[in-house]
């Protein structure tokens, strides 16, 4: 499986990155490394996010990460990172389908 990141998913990285950069430089890095690490799994593991509670779409699904939740899409061959948000906002249902 080939992990494709959106160009939303990899803005909405940057953004949470930069905020813990603010007073916390090295944490920002060991954060975003952690992301990518945590989002290898699914190449072996697809479906070990649970579904999204907004959407009907069983093939939208999230990991858990921190406060964060790790919203992708899987199908055959592809698994497509649409969003990284933390998790007491709400989800618009506009970044997931």
């Amino acid at each position: 499986m080939k992990i494709i990141w959106t160009r939303l998913a990899l803005e909405r990285v940057k953004k949470i990155a930069n905020y813990i950069a603010y007073d916390k430089p090295k944490a920002a890095k060991r954060w975003i490394e952690t992301v990518f690490k945590k989002v290898e799994i699914l190449t072996k593991f697809p479906e070990i996010g649970r579904k999204v509670p907004e959407s009907n779409n069983s093939s939208i699904r999230e990991l858990i990460f921190g406060n964060y939740r790790i919203i992708y899409r899987c199908d055959k061959t592809k698994i497509y990172i649409l969003t990284v948000r933390c998790a007491q906002q709400i989800l618009p249902l506009n970044e997931i389908h």
